[in-house]
């Protein structure tokens, strides 16, 4: 299988994780304070990762940086992440699973024209289709729920903030090992929302019982994980290949919703849900190779 197969199947198995974690951060913001279940899923994520990472060092030991400095990576990517994480975290409070997680599709589309208008370049016509379509897809969508509601707000801003963290983990995933770098992410937003945490909810810090069990699964599988992942196999992809099989997260986040939660997409929702499939979908036509700012892929990880 070559590296860049390998590559796509990560992030297909990424993608699948991910689709199953809006039904399961709904149903514990009912117990969690947005900032303590972050904290507590970060928490959790770096002490799984412990573990890899000391037998990875026994068997290879790091070799010296030749790159930027581990931990500045590690924080500029555990800032977009923290802004991703927190907003969609917010945003399904008060807005559905289903729901949300097509708005943060948006993210899909919003690589290439963040990559555009970074490069100075027009924007292509198919973005000019993809971006109306997209939007058109959200009305259904909102209309299908009812008036639009704050957390639809948040569910984009968590849209521009990931769309961010997908270009900047691209430009920086090959300048450090995947366990180290992917610790250094983890410890960031760790260190942050814990910050955040203290001073919102101090009186809030302890989850209750019945909040374990799905933390251990966000913080695990759906974050340790993921994002180790994320960071292989975003070494063989790129941003723009990346994103398009991200597309695939709201109809994975659909299925588990029904499966774990009872949601339903009615025939609005899902022509709104469809829409926005198509747009990012189409939003990748800009892009047959990878962007410029790809680094290299190494042979073997």
């Amino acid at each position: 299988m070559s590296p860049h197969l390998r590559g796509i199947l990560l992030l297909v198995l990424v993608t699948t994780l991910w689709g199953s974690t809006f039904a399961v951060v709904k149903e514990l913001g009912e117990l969690l304070p947005p900032s303590v279940l972050i904290a507590w899923r970060f928490l959790i994520a770096t002490a799984a990762l412990l573990p890899a990472l000391a037998l990875a060092r026994r068997i290879s030991p790091p070799t010296t940086a030749t790159h930027s400095p581990l931990w500045r990576d590690g924080l500029i990517l555990g800032a977009w992440l923290i802004a991703g994480y927190g907003t969609q975290t917010i945003a399904l409070q008060t807005t559905g699973a289903n729901r949300a997680a097509f708005f943060t599709a948006l993210s899909v589309v919003l690589v290439p024209v963040w990559l555009t208008v970074a490069q100075r370049r027009p924007l292509p016509l198919v973005l000019w289709l993809a971006l109306p379509l997209a939007v058109a897809g959200l009305a259904l969508l909102s209309w299908e729920g009812g008036a639009l509601v704050v957390g639809d707000a948040w569910a984009l801003a968590c849209a521009v903030t990931y769309a961010g963290f997908i270009i900047a983990l691209e430009r920086t995933a090959n300048r450090h090992e995947a366990l180290r770098f992917t610790l250094a992410q983890l410890l960031a937003v760790t260190v942050i929302a814990w910050g955040w945490a203290l001073l919102s909810a101090p009186g809030a810090l302890w989850p209750p019982a019945g909040a374990w069990g799905p933390l251990l699964y966000l913080g695990i599988a759906a974050t340790s994980l993921t994002t180790l992942l994320q960071t292989v196999g975003q070494r063989r992809v790129s941003a723009a290949e990346a994103s398009l099989i991200y597309a695939l997260e709201p109809v994975a986040a659909a299925a588990f919703s029904f499966v774990l939660i009872g949601e339903r997409v009615g025939l609005r929702g899902a022509l709104g849900g469809l829409l926005v499939v198509g747009a990012t979908v189409l939003s990748q036509r800009t892009e047959g190779q990878a962007h410029p700012e790809t680094p290299h892929p190494q042979a073997e990880d």
